[in-house]
């Protein structure tokens, strides 16, 4: 039987869920016998469709079977994606709703699919947190991801929806990264340092970025305002063992939501389809769950 070669497109390499994405999916190769490629985008969604496209246009011999993705921008290149199924390779989307699924594999010889962490439900889990950790209500410094980022505005919404009516939230922007939310918190600490704004809670909607934006707050000059921001819980999302739960455990996070990588669950799905001709569904979820218990952060 012929070895399969999959190709991993991932978002970025300052961002530790990615990392453990693409460490979720060497060990996925190594159990499956299967060989993998992992590239990254740098953050760019124009490289990262180049990259991909270049991988399509390859000679036969040289192409991948499949493409395991998740998109660095606001699209989850549908053209890319006809390319790659009329070139015969299979197409799957990690963490991104993908509207044309649907019609690729009416179509479709190969595997098409998306596997995705429900962002809703994780925005849902950060609201019970917030509620949680303020019975009495308060405000909440939210740091969210790339504004055309869908996972960024879904885990926004399921936050929204769910939020208690006495919690407000002030917005600001991140890419995922440490260094963007640290850049986010010191430009609004800037800006609001006469106004001593009144916040009782930093979520964010990744652990690095609830580490940034830490670290912005440990640089504020006045002892007294330093000690009362960093007295406030930091809560992010991702979870990881080696970074957001061991931060939990040390007290640098209040809380996370702990997301499960997915790449290892898509090329295990890609190498049964292809090697026994089974059906994929459309859509699979990971299921997300809050560290603490959010009844151990209410007691």
């Amino acid at each position: 039987m012929k070895r399969l070669r999959f190709l991993v497109s991932l978002i970025t390499q300052e961002n530790d869920f990615q990392l453990e994405q693409a460490a979720d999916a060497q060990e996925a190769a190594r159990r499956l016998g299967v060989d993998i490629e992992t590239i990254y985008a740098g953050n760019d969604a124009i490289t990262q469709s180049t990259q991909i496209l270049r991988a399509i246009q390859a000679p036969p011999e040289t192409r991948p079977d499949a493409i395991v993705f998740e998109p660095a921008g606001g699209t989850a290149f549908p053209q890319v994606a006809r390319a790659a199924v009329s070139a015969g390779i299979g197409w799957v989307v990690l963490n991104r709703e993908a509207n044309y699924l649907a019609e690729l594999r009416r179509s479709s010889r190969v595997p098409v699919f998306s596997v995705t962490s429900d962002h809703v439900a994780i925005g849902k889990i950060q609201a019970q947190q917030y509620a949680a950790l303020l019975p009495k209500g308060g405000s909440v410094l939210y740091i969210q991801g790339p504004s055309e980022s869908s996972a960024a505005k879904d885990r926004t919404a399921g936050m929204q929806k769910s939020l208690p009516p006495n919690i407000q939230i002030t917005l600001l922007r991140g890419q995922w990264t440490e260094e963007s939310a640290h850049k986010s918190v010191a430009s609004w600490l800037k800006l609001n340092l006469l106004h001593r704004v009144s916040i009782d809670l930093i979520g964010s909607q990744n652990d690095v970025m609830a580490v940034g934006a830490r670290k912005a707050f440990e640089e504020v000059t006045n002892f007294e305002d330093r000690e009362r921001w960093l007295r406030l819980p930091f809560t992010g999302v991702d979870g990881l063992p080696q970074t957001g739960q061991s931060w939990v455990k040390a007290g640098t996070l209040k809380a996370t939501v702990v997301v499960p990588p997915n790449t290892g669950q898509a090329l295990t799905m890609l190498t049964e389809a292809i090697n026994k001709s089974s059906a994929v569904p459309e859509r699979t979820f990971t299921v997300a769950a809050s560290m603490p218990a959010i009844d151990k952060l209410s007691r």
